[in-house]
């Protein structure tokens, strides 16, 4: 099997995703798009940005590389009544069957961003966005205090083995110059790329900072790798005391509920 998709079938993100639903409806009404577009979103887990755009009355094809998430995505769907809306399996590196010029807009959030040859996610964005479209890329940002997932990776890494020779790091499309690199290798001319910080938020009034990290270290395929490995050395508590204390330093939800910001890069590519 594809790493990739092994890393993220290997839990199960619509247990992280709850967290985010609240956040994905707000950052797809700032695109302040007019419906219908045609709409592809890219890395889109089980719909919390997908969803909310075919509420909006766009067509909608979601793609993930994870087979878990697209089936419970397409539930989704059918339960909103959403015929404009679908999912489907999928390579962010390689979109095969999707026709050149077919989206209005490209979007992925955290998503596309974990693929591992970004030139080629870069390629493959602006092959199937249509002349005069638009790509938006949420990424979060290496070594940002205020970014919580990069805090939470850079935690979890010191607890994994080295990645294996050659591996890009998904937090690289965080970095201003990486992301003009990659789009201007793609023929996206530098002056047509913008980025601005952005903030998303990890929300749930029903769950506390201890049970939101419990999710992230049972369905979370990166954290859930790093449990493993902390836990052959006899490092478990030493890992799930780091997350933890991270996350209550982070919480600015009150009586028992979560709410914890998390900064990443907003990326806007006019193709």
């Amino acid at each position: 099997m594809n790493p990739n998709q092994a890393l993220w079938e290997k839990g199960d993100f619509t247990a992280i995703a709850s967290f985010m639903r609240q956040s994905g409806e707000s950052l797809t009404k700032s695109l302040a798009l007019t419906p219908p577009l045609q709409v592809l979103d890219l890395g889109c887990g089980d719909g919390t940005t997908a969803l909310p755009l075919a509420q909006q009355g766009h067509q909608v094809l979601g793609i993930d590389i994870a087979t878990n998430l697209v089936e419970a995505g397409n539930k989704r769907a059918t339960a909103a009544n959403l015929t404009n809306l679908k999912f489907q399996q999928g390579d962010a590196c390689l979109l095969e069957g999707i026709p050149n010029h077919a989206f209005d807009l490209s979007l992925t959030i955290f998503g596309a961003m974990f693929a591992p040859k970004p030139f080629d996610v870069a390629k493959e964005l602006v092959r199937v966005t249509k002349p005069g479209g638009k790509i938006v890329m949420g990424n979060w940002i290496p070594n940002d205090p205020t970014s919580f997932v990069s805090q939470l990776l850079r935690i979890s890494s010191h607890y994994t083995p080295p990645p294996p020779e050659g591996f890009i790091s998904p937090m690289t499309w965080g970095v201003n110059a990486n992301v003009i690199e990659r789009f201007t290798a793609a023929g996206i001319p530098a002056e047509n790329i913008t980025m601005e910080k952005d903030t998303f938020h990890f929300q749930s009034q029903e769950h506390s900072p201890e049970q939101f990290i419990d999710r992230f270290t049972r369905f979370y395929g990166p954290t859930m790798n790093a449990v493993e490995a902390a836990e052959k050395h006899g490092k478990k508590a030493e890992l799930l005391a780091e997350l933890l204390d991270l996350a209550k330093a982070e919480n600015q939800g009150t009586n028992g509920a979560t709410s914890i910001p998390a900064t990443f890069l907003r990326v806007t590519v006019r193709t």
